[in-house]
């Protein structure tokens, strides 16, 4: 049975260690445009099949937090100052192992386990 509870409003995310984001909810248009944009950024890219799956998933990872973040708390400059949502600023927050793996986990992931239950 799929449970139609994944959250419809924006909302805020813990990612740990201080931060949290403001996500748009993970829609099926957010997730598609995110790999349209992964594969757009994986084109010429030449590496061996085992570096490229993972590559290719940071890419989709990036992609989704561009689309989904407008907002953040807990994010500044190196003399601690807050600073404002970019994209540069998102990579280089995701660049952070600890901080895209939560990302994934908890805002990518109920989308990934709702379409692994509809699988079985």
């Amino acid at each position: 049975m799929i449970r139609l509870d994944l959250k419809r409003e924006p909302h805020w995310l813990d990612l740990g260690h201080g931060v949290r984001v403001h996500v748009r909810p993970c829609s099926t248009a957010l997730v598609m445009a995110a790999r349209a944009a992964a594969a757009r950024a994986s084109v010429g890219v030449s590496i061996d099949e085992e570096a490229s799956v993972g590559l290719r998933m940071a890419a989709l990872v990036k992609a989704l937090v561009r689309l989904a973040v407008d907002d953040w708390e807990g994010v500044g400059d190196m003399e601690g100052k807050p600073v404002a949502v970019t994209p540069e600023g998102l990579d280089a927050l995701l660049d952070l192992w600890p901080i895209a793996e939560a990302f994934e986990r908890n805002y990518l992931g109920p989308a990934l386990l709702l379409d692994v239950e509809k699988n079985v």
